[in-house]
């Protein structure tokens, strides 16, 4: 059931139309203001490695918050109840593990002015094998998103402005605004947009908590109503449901911290300094955010009771109705929190999209295919690689076809498999490259298969199962063969060094 929206239209296109004008405006900006310095992979892909706190911080909140945690969640919280508080520790997981490995990634990140995650991986391992296979890993993953993020674009801007611009126009004119200043002004103007979207975010997150609040009542009243009405909803998850949280917070911890786009943005860091303080600040974003939509999922419990699980997809669609209908600011605010959910939702799109041209164009390109071409060359190529992906991902998008699911859910459960090398690298010098490779290898080819036979063993997803055995193999296969003399004394080379 799609639920037209009472405050969507014209309405709609307006703000719609000004946040594309105003994306438009800061690539535009950041392209005359690094005119001379645009032909550079350091100054397009990574902001030329000077991007200060706030930007930092409003940058990896886009990244790890999209618009389908507004829309998304309170749904789920609303058919789970209590269970789904799980939704706030999957965030703090991504922030403990990004202090495991981010600082020092980013000290050797500068030492060795390291472009992408797959530039570590070549650099720790001088394997064409590892960093090819871990490049292919992460552009699937990469491209994976990317196509999601399409489909929610284009589902937005429909809803948004009650069909008067069908989904397939508005993938078109956001797709064709985010690679325009994607193009003109690289990571700067990714970070711009991401901190004027991320603002926009957390107004209408906010706006949306206080509202309901005020008129539907709070968490006592939703309380009193699951206790008379569905008391599963307040009880403890059982003993299946406590595996599948923890292999889900594993899962998505570790798996959005080594997001490629993710990784990018900690050599795009001005300082180390800078880096940490920017965690500092998102240490406090999974309550800010997946707490404050999980409440607004329970207190919908209360106010719209019996909703079925279609129906429920609904939910904040349904709330922002009746709030808008309330008074003229609670209109305009909601139209403003769905206009940001889609730029968040694009915000999470162009980063995608820079990092999977940055592993194309400096990683494959510029290291296997061209080893002699300028940087300018290197940015043309991923450019325009790019631009082709997008085209393709455009027709799978126009009219999703459900066939592909199974592809879809597989992003995570591939991805994390990068995790052994790219972490463990760090840490450990008698790493194998060899039994890195196999290890990959073989738990993607484990998660791919138990994902396509819903096969969940012990109720833990596909991507743990294949992270066990990719571990495992790299930990027994470095134990019994070892690296050579030639690479532990690389390693000790690049990771050994006195950090702190």
């Amino acid at each position: 059931m799609e639920v037209e929206l009472a405050f969507s239209g014209w309405s709609g296109i307006f703000v719609l139309a000004l946040y594309g004008a105003l994306m438009l405006g800061v690539g535009v900006f950041a392209y005359l203001r690094n005119r001379g310095m645009r032909e550079s992979l350091d100054e397009y892909y990574l902001g030329g490695r000077g991007l200060g706190v706030m930007v930092l911080f409003f940058t990896f909140f886009a990244t790890q918050y999209s618009g389908n945690t507004v829309i998304g969640y309170p749904p789920t919280a609303y058919r789970m109840g209590y269970q789904y508080l799980v939704s706030v520790p999957f965030f703090i997981m991504i922030i403990m593990v990004y202090l495991f490995f981010a600082p020092r990634l980013y000290a050797l990140g500068r030492r060795f002015s390291l472009l992408t995650p797959v530039d570590w991986i070549e650099l720790r391992f001088r394997s064409k094998s590892v960093s090819i296979l871990a490049a292919i890993l992460m552009l699937y993953g990469l491209a994976n998103y990317l196509l999601e993020q399409f489909v929610a674009i284009g589902q937005g801007v429909s809803g948004l402005t009650g069909g008067t611009i069908p989904y397939q126009v508005g993938v078109i004119f956001f797709i064709v605004i985010m690679v325009a200043y994607s193009w003109l002004g690289g990571m700067r103007s990714v970070a711009y947009t991401d901190t004027i979207q991320g603002i926009a975010l957390l107004f209408g997150v906010f706006t949306l908590l206080i509202g309901s609040l005020y008129y539907f009542g709070g968490l006592p009243s939703a309380a009193a109503y699951m206790q008379a009405n569905a008391p599963e909803k307040l009880n403890p998850p059982d003993a299946a449901g406590l595996t599948r949280w923890f292999s889900l917070l594993v899962l998505v911890g570790i798996g959005a911290a080594i997001y490629p786009h993710a990784v990018q943005r900690i050599f795009s860091a001005k300082s180390e300094a800078t880096l940490k303080r920017s965690f500092i600040r998102m240490a406090y974003m999974p309550f800010l955010t997946a707490g404050v939509v999980f409440m607004v999922g329970i207190i919908g419990i209360a106010a719209f009771p019996g909703l079925s699980t279609a129906n429920s997809e609904q939910l904040v669609g349904i709330m922002a109705n009746a709030l808008a209908n309330q008074n003229t600011f609670f209109y305009w605010a909601m139209v403003l929190l769905f206009g940001g959910v889609i730029a968040a939702i694009v915000s999470t799109a162009d980063s995608v999209l820079l990092t999977f041209s940055s592993i194309i164009s400096n990683d494959l390109y510029g290291r296997y295919i061209k080893p002699d071409a300028s940087e300018y060359q290197k940015v043309l190529a991923g450019k325009l690689v790019g631009l082709a992906a997008v085209a393709i991902l455009i027709v799978i998008a126009w009219y999703p076809p459900a066939t592909l699911y199974q592809i879809f859910v597989l992003k995570f459960e591939v991805l994390i498999q990068v995790a052994p090398a790219l972490i463990l690298g760090l840490y450990w010098t008698r790493l194998n490259a060899r039994a890195v490779f196999i290890g990959m290898l073989a738990g993607a080819v484990m998660a791919g298969v138990f994902t396509f036979m819903g096969y969940r063993p012990l109720g833990i997803y596909s991507g743990l199962w294949g992270l066990v055995l990719n571990t495992g193999i790299c930990v027994v296969g470095t134990l019994l063969a070892g690296a050579g003399t030639a690479e532990r004394e690389h390693a000790r080379e690049v990771i050994g060094f006195r950090y702190g």
